[in-house]
């Protein structure tokens, strides 16, 4: 390429991705750091649930648990923490630990219609990188902003109208630890104060990093937790490699060989890659914010059913007498929740059982007092999962293609649960949009008793409401605000960190 080329030829994807986010660093729409602070909060209540007493797990194989064990044979310098434990690491490391301690229990954000995890991937590069590089508040919600922009802009470039489907997951492909990690590089090295110039290289790295199938889903297996996990973990590598030198492509998304052909083939469009990122000030251009929140702890696609048979329940379905249930939902959701149909009447483990619609039903029917916002962290629980009483009734729900849910589906996830009791009575709910969806956010007071079922079975009551108050003020924290904010998640510290001043300037 001659000079005169060089000058006339746009810029790749990578350096205008890049360009939009180290403009970011003078600051974002206010909404965008309030929203930016709530996923913090929810970040830290998911992770903090993750080793509280009703998680399921009854090994020390737990993905969390094996993922900080790993970290600790491999030692090296001590830069950034691992919430709830008072372990350091080198930031890739607590990373990754911190990233699959997020996707646990599989009760973090979802940003439709990519069907992607943003913040589980994201937040714990930034935060390891932000705790070494002793960052502040500000800094911190601008690269969680911006990196999960960016992370859910390439899950959207999958979308196929066609299909009505992300094409990563059409394909096996986790597009949550695959665009997770471009996420993840581009947060971590806006801390590392890489120009635009970097931020592009640690794009152009990063994509040849990302990784995730999702077999996991179907058949069972526990790998999937790790996930993020890895995909903060490689975030932060490719940042690092960035910072000392190393070189990505400009072509590396949209090129021959690129980010997008490598894994869709020919099924992208690059529209929703660019689209307003030259007006990120109207905040309507932000898809970050358009993430929702789960208010149960199972897979996204298993929630419509879960708020169908709560309503049921709440109109007088008696679970003892059902004789037969359907429940109706999208053509690709089922894929998940619904195959093989004799692995998702009968789950292996109570993980698996997060992914399975006949369970999820069941569990909603029969949740007992301790069910937070209808269904948590006890119905999947060793006790929960082997109740007689749930998996005879799991086995009599059959999970169906439904056409209205298909019109619907990714920008709602819908459902309807038809029931016919033995003394045939037929009952019948359906729902437009799961609870928690664009239709229906979770409100204030919900997020708040989320994060407190999460966060005060580790912390205590006292000590959880000291540090949602430090998070609420976070963007205004000084100098080192991300230990600070770590420090307070390990249950043997006496006192939480104390709530800082907003910054005056």
């Amino acid at each position: 390429m001659n000079a005169t080329s060089a000058l006339t030829t746009p810029p790749g994807l990578a350096a205008r991705l890049a360009v939009f986010a180290a403009g970011c660093r003078d600051g974002v729409p206010e909404e965008v750091t309030a929203d930016a602070t709530g996923r913090i909060l929810d970040f830290l209540g998911n992770c903090l649930a993750a080793l509280g007493p009703d998680t399921g797990e009854r090994d020390e194989a737990a993905p969390h648990r094996a993922a900080l064990r790993t970290a600790r044979r491999s030692g090296g310098h001590p830069e950034a923490g691992v919430i709830g434990t008072g372990d350091r690491f080198p930031a890739d490391r607590a990373a990754l630990v911190n990233g699959t301690l997020a996707h646990a229990l599989d009760f973090d954000d979802t940003h439709l219609p990519s069907v992607l995890h943003p913040t589980a991937a994201v937040l714990p590069a930034a935060l390891a990188v932000a705790e070494a590089e002793g960052a502040d508040g500000a800094a911190l919600t601008a690269a969680l902003a911006a990196g999960g922009e960016i992370c859910v802009r390439l899950g959207m470039a999958s979308y196929d109208p066609a299909l009505r489907n992300s094409v990563f997951f059409e394909r096996g492909l986790h597009a949550t630890s695959i665009c997770g990690t471009v996420g993840a590089a581009v947060a971590s090295a806006m801390l590392l104060g890489l120009s635009a110039e970097g931020i592009a290289d640690a794009i152009g790295i990063a994509c040849s990093m990302g990784a995730g199938v999702i077999e996991a889903n179907r058949t069972g297996g526990s790998v999937k937790r790790v996930h993020c996990g890895w995909a903060a973990h490689c975030g932060v590598t490719a940042a690092q490699l960035a910072a000392e030198g190393v070189t990505g492509p400009p072509t590396v998304i949209e090129g021959r060989f690129g980010f997008l052909a490598a894994f869709l083939g020919d099924q992208w469009h690059a529209e929703p890659l660019t689209e307003g990122l030259d007006a990120m000030h109207d905040t309507a251009n932000w898809q970050y914010l358009r993430t929702v929140y789960k208010p149960y702890p199972s897979n996204h696609f298993t929630h419509p059913g879960i708020d169908c048979a709560l309503a049921l329940r709440a109109r007088g379905l008696d679970p003892d007498t059902i004789a037969t249930a359907e429940l109706g939902v999208a053509g690709a959701p089922r894929r998940t929740i619904g195959e093989p149909r004799e692995e998702k009447a009968r789950p292996r483990t109570p993980y698996h059982a997060k992914f399975s619609g006949p369970y999820t039903v069941a569990a909603a029917l029969l949740a007992g007092e301790n069910s937070g916002l209808g269904l948590h962290l006890a119905d999947f629980s060793p006790g929960a999962f082997e109740d007689p009483r749930r998996r005879a009734l799991a086995a009599r729900v059959e999970v169906v293609r439904d056409a209205v849910c298909d019109d619907e589906f990714p920008h709602a996830f819908s459902a309807v649960l038809r029931v016919t009791t033995q003394d045939g009575t037929r009952w019948e709910h359906r729902v437009p949009g799961s609870r928690g969806g664009p239709a229906a956010p979770l409100t204030p007071e919900e997020l708040e008793t989320k994060y407190r079922l999460g966060a005060e079975p580790v912390l205590g009551a006292g000590r959880a409401q000291q540090l949602a108050a430090y998070v609420r003020v976070l963007p205004g924290a000084g100098k080192g605000c991300a230990r600070e904010l770590v420090d307070g998640c390990r249950p043997e510290v006496p006192e939480p960190p104390e709530v800082p001043e907003p910054s005056r300037g």
